[in-house]
């Protein structure tokens, strides 16, 4: 899944626009400050997009990667693109470097090498390439912001940016504006300020549109990744690669779950985890259970599989808001 939809016990506002190659919402408890937190929020993803996107050849991730074809190179980072690297970096380490922002170049050579809507308008995309994955431990940041990279190195902050993004903005709101904020990046989900009566209500949703489960938040952040959504054909016989890779191998990982929820302590955790658990395939009930992580795993073939306190569906909203919280808390 790429997208989840928020139901609402009390009234709330909400903005959608587009940025970041998706479709990103903002929700306030206060109607009077909606347009200047959007605004907020735009600013933000602005400058996000000009510091690792990797698909304009003027952003700090694709000009760094242009020097690295010859051999190591380094770049003094913008605030943004430290921050982001810095996440990335927090997200490797805690799951061990199944996550892994060197994934660059092995993403290119899967086909995801343009933007999505370009790469899926192509009939087929045949590798012609296995592309080395340098390792997250062999990149360096230092206290000046000063970002070294191995040769050949393409970072790409696909599988973070966007959540952490999410808590960097539900952040600034809650700092400058009154009011309560939900903030949903594409799927990734972090909350700030005041809480609306209950809680956050968010819809689990499928890749088909449909809300799978609602769970509600009252502080924790929550994402899924999914195996569904961003795909594009492979030959031969019409298959499909998604844009998840295993850094241990540098290929597609295994699709044997239709989508991972998780729920975090923060949006970039939840993310991570939910990443992590794409990659580890059939072993990631165990991983996530053994790391005290709330998740929903949707099997391709239309099992549901729980861990940690992640609420059964249609159980009481309100024992699923301590079933999750008493889980992280106890991580």
């Amino acid at each position: 899944m790429d997208s989840q939809t928020v139901t609402r016990p009390v009234p709330v506002v909400q903005a959608e626009f587009r940025a970041i190659g998706t479709t990103n919402r903002i929700l306030a408890t206060d109607l009077t400050v909606l347009t200047e937190a959007t605004a907020i929020a735009r600013e933000h993803l602005d400058a996000l997009d000009l510091a690792v996107s990797r698909f304009r050849p003027d952003s700090e991730v694709c000009r760094l990667a242009a020097r690295a074809a010859g051999g190591p190179a380094s770049t003094l980072a913008s605030p943004t693109f430290a921050a982001a690297l810095r996440a990335a970096l927090h997200a490797a380490r805690v799951t061990d470097g199944l996550v892994d922002p060197t994934v660059g170049s092995a993403v290119v050579a899967n086909g995801y090498d343009a933007d999505l809507d370009a790469v899926r308008d192509r009939a087929s995309f045949q590798r012609t390439r296995l592309a080395d994955v340098p390792g997250w431990e062999n990149v360096e940041i230092d206290a000046s912001d000063r970002v070294t990279v191995p040769a050949g190195c393409l970072i790409d902050l696909g599988a973070t940016a966007k959540a952490f993004a999410a808590d960097t903005i539900a952040g600034l709101l809650a700092d400058r504006l009154p009011g309560g904020f939900l903030v949903n990046l594409g799927g990734d989900i972090a909350v700030s300020g005041r809480l609306p009566a209950g809680g956050w209500r968010v819809g689990v949703q499928t890749a088909d549109g449909a809300v799978a489960q609602v769970v509600t938040t009252t502080g924790q952040g929550l994402a899924t990744s999914s195996t569904r959504l961003r795909t594009w054909a492979t030959d031969p016989g019409h298959n499909r690669a998604h844009h998840i890779v295993d850094p241990r191998t540098g290929l597609t990982a295994p699709s044997t779950w239709a989508q991972v929820s998780c729920a975090g302590a923060s949006a970039l955790e939840a993310n991570a985890a939910s990443t992590a658990a794409i990659v580890l395939g059939p072993d990631a009930p165990a991983w996530l259970q053994a790391h005290g992580i709330p998740a929903r795993l949707d099997g391709c073939d239309g099992e549901v599989t729980l861990t940690c306190g992640w609420p059964v569906p249609d159980s009481d909203a309100s024992q699923a808001r301590a079933e999750i919280a008493n889980a992280l808390a106890s991580r």
